[in-house]
C-alpha cells in the first residue's frame, strides 16, 4: 500500500483518541449511542466499538457521525489541502485514520456547484468495512485486487475493470477478500471532505491538538 504522508495522518497519541473526542462530542450535545447509531446508518455496537477503540471507521462513517454531531469531518481526520483540478499518481498525499488497513488519495477538487467527492482508496487483506447508508448515490471502479461489495444482504464480486453504482441509502459494506491490497476508484456526493460545510461557514479545517 502506498505509504502516507506523516503530516498527513491524525496521530492517535496526541491527544484524546479518535474515540474519546467522539464520546465526549456525543455527551456534550446529549445523545446516546443508538440515537447517533440511528442518525448515521450505523449500529450502537459499532458506534461502541469506535468509542472504545476497538474499531476504525471509513471515511464515510465518520463522515455520518461527525454530520450527527454537527462537526466537521476534519475534527476527528487530518486531510490533505484540497487539490487543483489535476493530480499526478505518485504526487497525492494518502490519508487515513488507519492506513495499514485502508488509506485514501484524495482525486476530487472543490468548486461552486461541485458535487462529486472521489478518492482512490488501497484496503489491505481480509480489510472489512461496515455496513452502512447514508444519503446520495457512489460509483466503486477496480483497478487492481478484488472487492465483495455487498447491497442489503447480496453480495457482488468485482474485478479489476468492474463497476458499480448505486443509492447510498441501501445497506452496503465492502470488503478485500485476498491475499493482496485491493485498491479502487470511489466517487460519491456524500460531503465526506466537508468542504460544502467549511465554505458554507467561511472556515478552514479545524486542527487537531
Amino acid at each position: 500500500m502506498p505509504q502516507p504522508v506523516p503530516d498527513q495522518i491524525a496521530d492517535a497519541g496526541a491527544g484524546p483518541s479518535l474515540g474519546d473526542r467522539i464520546r465526549e462530542r456525543r455527551k456534550a450535545v446529549g445523545l446516546t449511542l443508538k440515537a447517533v447509531a440511528d442518525a448515521a446508518g450505523l449500529t450502537a455496537g459499532f458506534i461502541s466499538q469506535i468509542e472504545r477503540g476497538l474499531a476504525q471507521p471509513s471515511i464515510t462513517s465518520l463522515t455520518n457521525v461527525a454530520q450527527v454531531l454537527d462537526l466537521d469531518p476534519a475534527a476527528f481526520l487530518v486531510q490533505p489541502p484540497t487539490p487543483d483540478m489535476l493530480t499526478r499518481q505518485g504526487q497525492r498525499p494518502v490519508f487515513g485514520l488507519a492506513p495499514e488497513l485502508i488509506s485514501y488519495e484524495r482525486v476530487s477538487s472543490h468548486f461552486p456547484g461541485n458535487v462529486l467527492r472521489a478518492n482512490v482508496i488501497h484496503e489491505a487483506p481480509g480489510y472489512h468495512a461496515e455496513p452502512i447508508s447514508h444519503e446520495g448515490e457512489e460509483i466503486f471502479f477496480i483497478i487492481s485486487g478484488r472487492l465483495m461489495v455487498e447491497l442489503e444482504g447480496r453480495q457482488h464480486r468485482l474485478d479489476p475493470g468492474d463497476s458499480i453504482h448505486f443509492a447510498s441509502v441501501r445497506v452496503h459494506s465492502t470488503w478485500n477478500p485476498t491475499t493482496s491490497v485491493t485498491t479502487y476508484l470511489h466517487v460519491c456526493t456524500m460531503d465526506v471532505f466537508g468542504d460544502d460545510r467549511r465554505q458554507a461557514e467561511n472556515t478552514q479545517p479545524p486542527v487537531i491538538e
